[in-house]
């Protein structure tokens, strides 16, 4: 149990990610920052605006920040461990918040949100990883479903300081909710010198005593006890055989051989952009200059009940993925948001905004899509992306999925402005804009299908079998296959040395699910 709570503690990174998301969407609508960082303008109410341009880039700077952060994270990872990486991302994460927090003129504010999206796109590449590499495999999906609720948590914190900050007449309106944000970096720095390695990036680095220890404090298990050993035999053994195939630069991760190394990136960095191209972004960004020019009062009260809604409705998915498993969890959860999304089109253009019914089905309509969202893909993407590719590309993978996640994220958020503002330059959109998220919702349900394989109660390295003996659509069945034989008798011994066997065998240069490791009892 300890180790499995030393493991979710690292979710708590997730809060750096949701709450710099969150803070920025409140911050561009406070008067004092309006007035700091924006333009003379005689037809504003303040006499201050913020044109489209340069809301455009304040928000979507983070993003490009968190695209590089992401790429940098293989290098971070695989050189300084995932530990160690993630605590330099913290240092990183709180350069950028320190900037924002000090800036008076707008070029040190955008400076500082790279920076701090340099930190929150290393942990977005890290902590999946590190969660993964490190989590019991029939709780895998739980524990790092955490970091997305983690994530929403953020999200609520800077929706509720937002609102207590928001009539605030100096810098402290929006000084106080950035500046908080170097708490969440403290707290996951200290957290992490008390956390061990991942005991496959110690055993990637030859050091299998030191693997051995990480493995006993993250089971609670002795050193020796076999199921410690049988687990780094299998380690072991799948990585000698990615070794013997050279597999170990970013080039191969585009390779199509046996193992589907390209099939499983091009998935990884798919997932990601779809999870994007739900739209779910254009409400943590825009959600309350939406709500305003829909006509909606308290837009800033009802941001924070959406986001408590997004937190809430995480729980069930943490439960649910290791229940009824990833792909169908995304399946449903794109049909759902695909409904709600094409609705709230609908209704954003057929009402006025007179109509009192119809603006509380409106909200009604956005909370469901969010919480649809909050339990499926939100933290689904990231489990599929931390679990779907081998040890020696693993860093790699992973962090071209991350990277592709924030490539979107930053598109989405430069052209959104475009595509919802009325006036010259702008498409005026608004409410339609929701057509555009209804009908990419369709196209998360059709790659899912063909693309996302079932993964559930899987070890990382029977998923690598997987992927060499099924395809997505049949993977339900040879998943069972591994089950059921992973269920069977393990272990037997072998001769006077105490060597175990189980897993999988070497056949005709193939991998079966019989392949042999070995340990001590």
């Amino acid at each position: 149990m300890s180790g499995i709570v030393m493991t979710a503690f690292a979710a708590f990174g997730g809060m750096l990610f949701g709450y710099d998301t969150g803070t920025i969407a409140g911050v561009i609508q406070m008067e004092d920052w309006i007035k700091t960082f924006g333009v003379l303008d005689n037809a504003a109410p303040l006499g201050y605006s913020v044109p489209t341009s340069r809301e455009s880039l304040v928000v979507s700077i983070l993003s490009a920040g968190t695209f590089l952060g992401a790429l940098s994270g293989a290098p971070a990872a695989d050189i300084l461990g995932r530990r160690i990486g993630i605590m330099f991302a913290c240092v990183v994460f709180s350069l950028g918040v320190s900037l924002q927090t000090g800036s008076l003129t707008l070029t040190t504010f955008v400076v500082g949100r790279f920076f701090a999206g340099l930190g929150v796109g290393l942990v977005s590449t890290l902590i999946p990883m590190y969660q993964s590499e490190c989590s019991p495999k029939w709780i895998r999906g739980a524990i790092v479903s955490c970091y997305q609720w983690a994530i929403t948590i953020g999200l609520l914190l800077a929706a509720v300081i937002n609102n207590a900050t928001k009539d605030r007449t100096n810098h402290s309106a929006w000084r106080i909710i950035i500046s908080i944000q170097l708490i969440w970096a403290f707290v996951l720095f200290v957290g992490m010198l008390w956390l061990p390695e991942t005991p496959r990036w110690l055993i990637k680095k030859n050091l299998p005593g030191e693997a051995a220890k990480a493995m006993s404090r993250l089971r609670s298990l002795p050193v020796d006890h076999f199921a410690v050993q049988a687990e780094l035999s299998d380690i072991v053994s799948a990585l000698e055989q990615e070794r013997e195939m050279g597999q170990s630069s970013y080039i191969d991760c585009f390779r199509s051989k046996h193992n589907k190394i390209a099939l499983r990136t091009f998935s990884g960095i798919a997932l990601q952009a779809w999870q994007q191209l739900t739209g779910i972004n254009f409400i943590s960004y825009y959600g309350i200059t939406f709500f305003t020019s829909a006509g909606l009062k308290n837009p800033f009260l009802i941001s924070v009940a959406i986001n408590i809604v997004n937190m809430g409705m995480t729980i069930p998915g943490i439960w649910a993925v290791d229940r009824f498993g990833r792909r169908s969890l995304l399946i449903w959860g794109a049909v759902a948001m695909c409904v709600c999304e094409f609705l709230i089109a609908i209704l954003g253009v057929t009402i006025s905004v007179e109509n009192i019914a119809g603006q509380k089905a409106l909200i009604g309509l956005v909370c469901i899509y969010a919480g649809a969202f909050a339990s499926t893909w939100g933290p689904v993407a990231w489990v599929v992306i931390g679990e779907i590719f081998p040890l020696n590309v693993r860093a790699k993978g992973v962090s071209l999925s991350a990277a592709s996640n924030w490539l979107w994220n930053w598109a989405l958020a430069f052209v959104t402005p475009y595509l919802v503002n009325s006036g010259p330059g702008n498409a005026g959109l608004g409410a339609k804009v929701f057509f555009i998220w209804g009908s990419t919702c369709a196209g998360c349900i059709i790659f899912t299908y063909f693309c996302i394989p079932e993964t559930k109660g899987l070890s990382l390295e029977q998923i690598d079998l997987l992927y060499q003996n099924s395809s997505p659509i049949t993977s339900m069945r040879y998943r069972r296959t591994l089950i059921a034989e992973d269920a069977g008798p393990r272990f037997m011994e072998d001769g006077d040395n105490g060597v175990t066997r189980g897993g999988a065998e070497k056949v005709d240069g193939a991998w079966t699910a019989q392949e042999e490791v070995k340990g001590s009892v």
